[in-house]
């Protein structure tokens, strides 16, 4: 039961935070990235994952690492974005992982074009009070990728083999 509930509840709360916190002031807080790693644990004490499963998962999350900063790097994603993969991909293993980062890479570039062309378009009135609004319609502005990592996460999760682990228990 406490694996269904993290799989079902607590990782998806976490991935709508961390979207919304994007969305919000292009920042994802380190304490988001920190609850998904500590639920990640419970996770793995919850199933009983065996120590090559979570060898392999803690792999997947490494390689997340390493390409999310390496995204960081050359100025794509921000640090957030980057912490952010990697977490994911912790939760999600190798199983998953191609998949994942198809969806997040389709659902990002869904996500480019759609705030390119809504930055043309003038911001109605009743919007321009809101702070956020205006940053995140500036044409200046970047872009909250933390809104299609975890969606692209969502999109994953029914055929994830931690979604099959939850529910065999």
């Amino acid at each position: 039961m406490a694996a269904e509930f993290l799989v079902l509840f607590v990782f998806p709360l976490l991935l709508v935070l961390a979207a919304g916190w994007d969305i919000a002031s292009y920042t994802i807080p380190n304490f988001l990235q920190i609850a998904l790693l500590v639920s990640f644990a419970a996770f793995v004490a919850a199933t009983g994952m065996a120590p090559a499963v979570i060898g392999a998962h803690l792999l997947a999350g490494f390689l997340g690492l390493l390409v999310g900063f390496t995204l960081f790097a050359l100025g794509y994603i921000g640090g957030g974005d980057a912490k952010l993969f990697a977490c994911i991909t912790l939760w999600l293993g190798f199983h998953s992982l191609p998949e994942y980062a198809l969806m997040a890479s389709i659902l990002g570039g869904a996500l480019t074009i759609f705030l390119l062309v809504v930055r043309r378009l003038p911001l109605p009135e009743a919007l321009r009070g809101q702070s956020w609004i205006l940053k995140l319609h500036d044409a200046r502005g970047a872009i909250p990728y933390g809104v299609a990592l975890s969606a692209g996460a969502f999109f994953i999760l029914p055929q994830a083999e931690i979604f099959r682990m939850a529910a065999a228990l």
